[in-house]
């Protein structure tokens, strides 16, 4: 699609030129086309489409995107119907006819865009944005395309956008979107500018892979979010065993582009990798395509491939840690329980067993340590009682990670426990800003603050808001019984309670039971929060009592 000049019988231009270098790109036997042809063909129609960037072409002054055209995958073009004698013997003069209709449709067009310009794409504005923007360069990196003829390579190519979201996040002075809100976008087709504004970033980068055997390209670009306009485009080439240096390359090149300078510590954290192993990395993303959906079948389903990362890989310190997070949620949200036998032959065998096994996988863990490590430690530090070193941890997790929303929500949590609810406010909205599309989690840590600072109402709809996002996350059932009691709202509150009793196989008439899981480090918000429940109608004010006198003969009791 360019412009095209007849004359003398022959048809020349910029246009023709364009085709002859774009044909020369293609590979025997494929097809290449311009970005400008791309956006011009409908979505219907049955092809795959593989972006191999920016390119250089003889004669051109400015790069040229072009698009390496396939048939889709079962897809089958139809043989061109035969014209009958009547319409062959007219084609010379229906031909020349087309051509003087073309020269006035193109002369014509040209008048008009003179004086009424094509409208270009609606360009991102600050006034649009969903959230202000940073004040250092922002970027959201949206899920690349799988271009394998193997869909069973999603997992590998998820893993690897997950992977250079990871890289960029380890760059303080970079604001990167977090992942679970990147995959809200995968499969859809996306307005640049848009995403943008609803994220509130500056920069978009956007690409796809295609692995073939132990073959891997990369193509990737980055794009300004406010204009649409691409910064830089560029292909990848290598082997399996090139990965690691692959993704590299597209970090480093993003860094170049934004004209970022790393700090030493940048530097140091970025050339930490979790394995030189790309077999043990394969075995890691094969469980972590798992992992991520969160669910005690998914997580049985994870760990026969962490348990090979780490056999293929003793110092992979982020497999240690996936695996030490499995147990160590199932045993907080009581999936042990629903998973003692499963398909794979594992035997989580206990409640306990799950704990013990998360303490285990964490130990190793820390000898790499990664965010994820200190967020478990964490967890596990509060859930013992021993509020500094969760606050520790946590503290290591962001600082290895600056971009990563749980951590900001691990030590949100630390300070709820420790009493200083108020100071969790700015980490959990941090958190919200860093994942806007999954703020189920973040709404939850939020809430909880507001009820401990007694913030009643804000708390009920932060609680409420959370638990519709994710109904299967019982615990926010508890304080929100706490909220409603406190808001006079009594039917409600015993209502809540009830669906977590009747969810929580552990149920024993004791408030101890309860209160375990909420380790609080004050007296007085072991009585706020304890007090609530028994308004709700659970068990006494003995029962209370006889758990602070526990926790306050070990000596953590504030």
């Amino acid at each position: 699609m360019g412009e095209i000049v007849i004359g003398d019988g022959t048809a020349t231009g910029a246009g023709v030129v364009l085709a002859q270098r774009i044909e020369q790109l293609a590979e025997p036997g494929s097809l290449c086309i311009t970005a400008a042809l791309h956006e011009a063909l409908p979505r219907r129609m049955p092809f795959d489409l593989e972006n191999l960037g920016e390119q250089e072409l003889k004669g051109f002054d400015e790069t040229v995107r072009v698009y390496c055209v396939r048939l889709s995958s079962g897809k089958s073009v139809p043989p061109p119907q035969r014209q009958n004698h009547r319409l062959a013997s007219a084609k010379p003069s229906r031909l020349l006819g087309a051509i003087a209709m073309v020269v006035l449709l193109l002369a014509g067009g040209i008048a008009y865009w003179s004086k009424y310009p094509v409208p270009k794409e609606e360009s991102a504005s600050l006034e649009g944005m969903a959230h202000p923007l940073p004040d250092k360069p922002s970027i959201v990196v949206l899920p690349f395309i799988n271009m394998s003829d193997d869909p069973s390579q999603e997992y590998f190519v998820d893993g690897m956008t997950e992977d250079l979201i990871t890289d960029l996040a380890k760059i303080e002075s970079l604001f990167v979107i977090a992942r679970n809100t990147a995959f809200t976008y995968k499969g859809k087709s996306v307005v640049i500018p848009e995403v943008a504004m609803d994220l509130g970033v500056k920069y978009v980068l956007e690409g796809s892979v295609r692995r073939v055997v132990d073959r891997v390209r990369i193509n990737a670009q980055l794009i300004d979010g406010a204009s649409g306009g691409h910064i830089w485009a560029e292909r990848y080439d290598g082997s399996l065993a090139d990965v690691f240096t692959l993704q590299d390359k597209v970090t480093g090149e993003i860094i170049s582009a934004l004209k970022i300078t790393l700090t030493p510590e940048e530097q140091l954290r970025r050339e930490r990798r979790g394995t030189d192993n790309p077999d043990a990395h394969d075995a890691y993303l094969r469980g972590w395509q798992f992992y991520r959906r969160y669910t005690p079948e998914d997580f049985v389903a994870a760990i026969p491939h962490f348990e090979r990362a780490v056999e293929l890989d003793p110092d992979y310190g982020l497999a240690w840690a996936a695996l030490a997070s499995v147990y160590w949620t199932s045993y907080r949200k009581s999936y042990a329980w629903t998973l003692i036998v499963n398909p794979y032959g594992h035997n989580f065998a206990s409640w306990l067993d799950a704990s013990h096994k998360a303490e285990r996988y964490l130990s190793q863990a820390m000898r790499n340590p990664t965010p994820l490590a200190h967020q478990i430690e964490s967890q596990m530090s509060f859930n013992f009682r021993q509020f500094d070193k969760a606050l520790s941890e946590a503290e290591q997790a962001i600082a290895l990670d600056p971009n990563d929303p749980e951590g900001y929500l691990a030590k949100a949590w630390a300070l709820i426990y420790a009493g200083r609810a108020e100071e969790a406010v700015a980490l959990a909205e941090t958190g919200l800003q860093l994942d806007p599309y999954y703020p189920a989690s973040h709404l939850y840590v939020l809430g909880m603050a507001q009820l401990m600072m007694q913030q009643y109402m804000e708390a009920e709809a932060m609680l409420e808001r959370g638990l519709g996002l994710n109904p299967e996350n019982k615990n926010i059932l508890l304080p929100l019984t706490v909220a409603y009691v406190h808001l006079d709202k009594q039917d409600q509150a015993r209502g809540a309670l009830k669906q977590f009793i009747d969810f929580f196989i552990l149920y024993a008439p004791k408030i101890e039971t309860y209160m375990e899981w909420w380790p609080f480090k004050r007296e007085e918000d072991i009585r706020f929060f304890g007090g609530g429940l028994i308004t709700a109608g659970l068990c006494c004010d003995e029962q209370l009592e006889a758990y602070i006198d526990r926790v306050r003969q070990g000596g953590t009791l504030e």
